[in-house]
């Protein structure tokens, strides 16, 4: 075990970031420049931002031909699915959006028929227009050689820089695109907690090409059957694993249990407990298929003790609270096995605590007091004092909120089945999901 690893377990290298830490101060290395090959040097900083929790900020600089260059890694773990960002910048105050850049992420206009491959450039913490500052300043780092020998070539790449300069006046809306299969990159919604119509996230299954440019190893799939025998068993005892504590690193356990939910179906529970850092995560899996149809959950809530209603919440389910104008997409939360009262209190800890634009350089007023009124409202109704609906939209089918009157109809609570869209059911891969004859070659 490396020297960083022991100390990140034990929390010594990866601090938060803090203004009034005057201990954390970065550590200088010798380098060599890439511009004039003399000696410069780098600062290192290694930190933790919320979202992108710990990370490492590099700044080098050259006093001999004044060169400088910041890059920013993430020295966390990948997230179990991959992200796609789909922004339509329509105006420009879009330009404005911060962005969080991991160096797997690839970037696409597709407008300009423009794209920027992952691992070509380093992870960034910036704005969109930044982000195409940085993409013209590429471009136009060679133009004097270009234009030397090959004068045609130079000619082209002038007029096609000159066109991503002038996105930046927004004179026509355009799509950009960020695709990370680590997970780890972020565009910022400035509507937050509403919903951002401009924005759309999706979370998707990596790909084996995915994995092994991320340098992850997965093992294959047993294809052998277990008896119903070892399935039954499996029902009535915990099972443990080894895994390592998403939040910092150390060897940890996992525990694992089949749990058949009263009028519903079998669902896998599967929790981690660290010893190190005391941090606790538990997580939801389907014990079945995907449903035939849809299923959209509504509850009036008119009683505190609503509260204490247990929940399901599948990957695939959103979650809307139409009169606080906040929709929670698929996959924001994981799948979770909790109360109603723990839903809202994890979507306060996403849109208030954890969010990365409430501190800092990136806070400001009226966003911090807009999220922090968003904050007060769910409050209040945890508390039982505003009137409001929940909704649990699941494409999949595969998300349950308990009926207190069972087995009789709860007079508070409507469940509606629906057929599937299109675009759901290209969501949940089924679309090209072959049911006969898939062992044909």
């Amino acid at each position: 075990m490396s020297v960083i690893e022991e100390e990140r377990i034990r929390g010594g290298v990866f601090k938060d970031i803090s203004a009034e830490d005057e201990d954390q101060q970065p550590t200088v290395i010798e380098s060599l420049c890439m511009n004039c090959y003399e000696n410069g040097s780098t600062r290192l900083l290694l930190t933790k931002i919320p979202f992108f929790k710990e990370i490492i900020i590099s700044s080098f600089t050259c006093s001999h031909c004044n060169w400088t260059n910041t890059e920013i890694q993430s020295a966390g773990r990948i997230q179990e699915q991959g992200v796609l960002y789909t922004l339509q910048v329509k105006t420009k105050e879009d330009m404005n959006r911060e962005v969080v850049k991991s160096d797997s992420a690839s970037t696409r206009i597709p407008q300009l028929d423009f794209e920027i491959p992952a691992f070509t450039q380093k992870g960034s913490l910036s704005t969109i227009e930044g982000l195409l500052d940085r993409a013209v300043a590429g471009l136009e780092q060679d133009q004097p050689i270009r234009k030397a020998t090959d004068p045609a070539v130079a000619e082209k790449i002038e007029e096609f820089i000159q066109r991503l300069k002038k996105l930046k006046e927004v004179e026509e809306e355009f799509t950009l695109i960020i695709d990370d299969p680590s997970g780890n990159s972020f565009i910022e919604n400035p509507f937050a907690p509403q919903k951002d119509t401009a924005l759309t996230v999706t979370h998707y299954k990596r790909t084996p090409e995915h994995n092994a440019a991320l340098g992850i190893e997965v093992e294959e799939e047993q294809d052998d059957e277990k008896p119903a025998n070892d399935l039954d068993s499996m029902r009535n005892e915990v099972l443990v694993f080894n895994t390592n504590c998403p939040e910092c690193n150390a060897p940890a356990n996992t525990n694992m249990k089949l749990v058949q939910i009263p009028h519903f179906k079998e669902v896998i529970i599967m929790a981690t407990n660290c010893d190190s850092c005391g941090h606790r995560t538990n997580e939801v899996k389907s014990g079945g298929a995907t449903e035939e149809l849809g299923t959209k959950i509504t509850l009036h809530i008119t009683d505190p003790s609503d509260m204490s209603r247990d929940l399901l919440k599948s990957e695939t389910c959103s979650v809307l609270i139409p009169e606080l104008e906040f929709e929670l997409g698929m996959a924001a939360l994981g799948g979770k096995f909790t109360t109603l009262e723990g839903l809202l209190k994890d979507i306060k800890d996403l849109i208030v605590s954890k969010n990365p634009f409430m501190c800092g350089d990136s806070s400001t007023a009226d966003r911090a007091e807009k999220l922090e009124l968003f904050g007060q409202k769910i409050d209040k109704v945890m508390a039982g004092e505003m009137d409001v609906h929940i909704i649990l939209d699941d494409p999949a089918g595969n998300s349950y909120l308990q009926n207190v009157y069972a087995p009789d109809p709860d007079p508070e609570m409507k469940i509606e089945k629906y057929t599937r869209t299109f675009e759901q059911n290209e969501d949940l891969g089924l679309n090209d999901m072959r049911t006969e004859g898939y062992a044909e070659k």
